[in-house]
């Protein structure tokens, strides 16, 4: 068998010049990490100081700067190895047909996210109901909205479900209506009672004079009149007064005519 000899000088230069590609590639990667990372949390720290700018929007832009910048870095890695950007596009534009069929629901879900990214019906803070869930928005990313129940429970609904469906925010507005029912007796007159209310609902600090309590008799029964009982409240305080007004209707059915606002 005739002896190839080998080209020691070629072999060297290969494994020098691959060698070193390999080398600044890391080296490559490790500062593109950093780069993406520290104006991640540049941008994130810029936003935050705006007393304008949503968290939302904030968190969302930040990460939007992060993952271009790791972009820029995957494609210098590839030309630095000698790998064609523009063959790899061409392949990952073959591929992404079946990563398109396989990950609907996960694109769908990002689609949603933006979208809700984009138009804010809520915010960071917000409490919101939606799919049948009720809870205060504490995360929203591109895949799923992050809620805490009532009871400090972790909600995590998929952002095609909370954009497919009818959501009701709570904190949308700066005020919400209370409503009660409170029966008049049929020794009692109802206008004196409407006045009671009132009076009563002045007096509360959680009430709000504007727009100014409503009470109206809405149906007449053997039992006496039920007056429908209509008062505005800032949205913070919107519990207290609903506990408030359940006091006053028990305490009416008790005996009582007449309550004071908790202190």
């Amino acid at each position: 068998m005739p002896h190839v000899p080998v080209d020691l000088t070629f072999l060297t230069n290969l494994v020098v010049v691959y060698g070193m590609n390999l080398i600044g590639a890391t080296l490559l990667a490790i500062i593109g990490f950093w780069i993406a990372g520290a104006a991640e949390r540049t941008v994130s720290r810029a936003l935050h100081a705006s007393k304008r700018m949503d968290l939302t929007v904030a968190g969302f832009l930040a990460s939007l700067v992060k993952y271009g910048l790791l972009a820029v870095t995957l494609v210098a890695i590839l030309q630095l190895v000698g790998i064609q950007a523009t063959s790899l596009i061409a392949v990952l534009g073959a591929a992404s047909l079946a990563i398109g069929l396989a990950l609907q629901g996960t694109l769908s879900n990002m689609a949603a996210g933006v979208m809700l990214l984009l138009f804010r019906p809520f915010r960071i803070g917000d409490h919101i109901e939606v799919g049948g869930k009720n809870g205060v928005v504490r995360d929203l990313n591109f895949f799923v909205t992050e809620l805490a129940g009532g009871d400090n429970v972790q909600i995590l609904i998929p952002n095609a479900a909370v954009w497919g469906q009818a959501l009701i925010n709570y904190s949308a507005y700066p005020t919400r209506r209370v409503e009660a029912s409170v029966t008049a007796a049929p020794d009692e007159d109802p206008e004196a009672v409407a006045r009671d209310i009132k009076a009563f609902l002045r007096d509360n600090p959680n009430a709000l004079d504007d727009p100014a309590p409503d009470v109206k008799p809405a149906a007449y029964a053997e039992g006496g009149v039920e007056l429908a009982v209509k008062a505005w409240a800032p949205v913070r305080q919107t519990d207290a007064l609903k506990v408030e007004l359940g006091r006053y209707v028990a305490e009416r059915r008790q005996g009582r005519r007449s309550l004071q606002p908790a202190e």
